[in-house]
């Protein structure tokens, strides 16, 4: 059974201009002990897509249709003290500001021992847990660092704390939203190995957002590809990265700096702006800026099979498969 299993998600905003249609039909799923991708510009909706998975969504959202299945029971089906209950233990996350993140005037420890009141155990339990947890993500002295501020950690050890305090109840699904954007290369290096080490040792599944591809072909498995609130390719990182079948895919690796062969003044660039999500175009989401577009693009692809669990939303897949 999957961990996550997202089918059809649609959530829409009510804007003075009128509804805009942040996810359409979304499906995603999250096997378990896997670590998965989800990869797209700005505004494609992996933010709204992780508040309605957490069910912590602006007041102006609205889930229009579709299934959030955690260990096969729909979280939008559930109250909200069922919901909190999940939050922190079943389901953790790791946000994308380390310096954000922590209390700045109660110590880690006062913080890592506070987030484990639901646990009956003694405050000494308690506290060796958390120096378990920090030593576990490479904190040295992790005993006497307890006793310190948010301060006094640099940016990379803040966000090794972020996700101890989130692993620390062992959750079956962490959620990482670009947690290494606000880091350095090297940084993001060792987060990212340590991330993975942590993913084999407690055997979770990581839902993990980014911008940046190489990450994203670093650490996943699968790979999701968003674009304007609608996933667009999915399979494995091998398939989509090696050979993607969506415009889409190719134009986002083609910016990617690690592609570029030869010495630029110019990083390429994907034409155009992402479509007004009040008033939608018709057929394919990605028309208005693909290079590759013809007739049949005035009607919305369906999801199809570019290889064996590998799919992509282009019409250019049915004339390949026909030719």
């Amino acid at each position: 059974m999957a961990v996550l299993d997202i089918q059809k998600l649609s959530v829409s905003y009510a804007t003075p201009r009128g509804e805009l249609k942040a996810l359409r039909d979304v499906s995603i799923t999250v096997p378990d002990r896997k670590i998965v991708g989800i990869v797209g510009e700005s505004g494609c909706g992996k933010s709204t897509l992780i508040s309605a998975i957490i069910r912590l969504m602006a007041p102006n959202a609205h889930v229009g249709s579709g299934q959030v299945a955690f260990k096969g029971e729909d979280l939008l089906t559930k109250g909200e003290a069922q919901i909190r209950a999940l939050r922190g233990t079943q389901i953790s996350m790791v946000f994308q500001d380390p310096m954000q993140t922590h209390n700045p005037v109660l110590t880690v420890g006062r913080q890592m021992i506070d987030i484990q009141y639901r646990d009956a155990l003694s405050k000494a339990e308690k506290r060796k847990r958390a120096v378990d947890m920090l030593a576990l993500v490479g904190i040295p002295d992790p005993e006497a660092r307890l006793n310190q501020y948010p301060f006094e950690f640099s940016g990379g050890m803040r966000q090794r704390i972020a996700i101890a305090m989130a692993l620390m109840a062992r959750p079956a699904l962490l959620i990482a939203d670009e947690p290494t954007t606000a880091l350095d290369a090297t940084l993001e290096v060792q987060i990212i190995k340590r991330l993975r080490e942590l993913q084999d040792e407690i055997g979770c599944s990581i839902l993990f957002i980014s911008h940046h591809l190489g990450v994203i072909a670093e650490l996943c498995d699968e790979v999701v590809v968003m674009y304007a609130g609608e996933v667009v390719e999915a399979g494995s990182v091998r398939d989509v990265f090696h050979s993607p079948a969506h415009p889409y895919t190719r134009a986002l690796l083609e910016c990617d700096p690690g592609h570029i062969k030869e010495k630029t003044r110019n990083l390429p660039t994907i034409p155009g702006n992402i479509p007004d999500l009040v008033n939608l175009p018709s057929g394919c989401i990605f028309a208005a800026r693909c290079p590759r577009r013809f007739d049949a693009c005035t009607a919305r692809p369906a999801m199809a099979e570019a290889s064996a669990g590998h799919g992509t939303a282009c019409h250019l897949i049915g004339m390949e498969m026909t030719a």
